[in-house]
């Protein structure tokens, strides 16, 4: 792989293990990128088995966000793989590239977190209103549905726990 690649992929998709840069076609108005996973294997959503057998593959087109000014138009060859597990309810699985695509996913991992942290800060009007701004056009229901779909966040550990009250026997304190 050249240099150019190498720090194509650290440019556009810096927290992203495990994908590789194939060609990057700039013009006026967009940044045309063909990736694909680098991963020889994948596990199968349904029973965690692995597989390296390819049943086929298509074309994803994954809509990413702005690069300079520019919208990345992102073109994904993703393969199709058999599981090899005859109890496992799926015949077939499609390979998603950890950080970049999600199961049924129209935005990349890095667009939709724009939104997201933008409607935890504004919610639903104004936070479409500057999303907009970056680049991103959303609806507020969009925005509010990206927030509620984010993860609770994880209460954290006591340091110290008091005592109000202690009682040897019930009734008397």
């Amino acid at each position: 792989m050249d240099d150019l690649a190498l720090r194509l992929e650290g440019l556009l998709f810096p927290s992203v293990a495990g994908v590789t840069v194939l060609s990057a076609d700039v013009d006026i108005e967009s940044v045309n990128v063909r990736v694909k996973s680098a991963a020889v294997r994948h596990s199968c959503p349904g029973c965690g088995g692995w597989s390296t057998r390819v049943h086929g593959s298509y074309l994803r087109f994954p809509v990413d966000g702005l690069v300079g000014g520019r919208r990345v138009r992102l073109s994904s060859r993703v393969r199709r793989f058999v599981c090899g597990d005859l109890s496992c309810g799926r015949r077939t699985f499609v390979e998603q590239i950890e950080g970049l695509t999600r199961r049924h996913g129209r935005w990349t991992e890095q667009l939709r977190a724009t939104p997201a942290s933008v409607g935890l800060a504004l919610a639903g009007r104004a936070g479409a209103r500057l999303a907009a701004v970056f680049g991103v056009s959303v609806s507020r229901s969009t925005v509010l549905r990206l927030v509620e779909q984010l993860a609770d966040p994880q209460p954290p550990a006591p340091r110290v726990v008091g005592v109000d009250e202690y009682a040897t026997r019930k009734g008397r304190a």
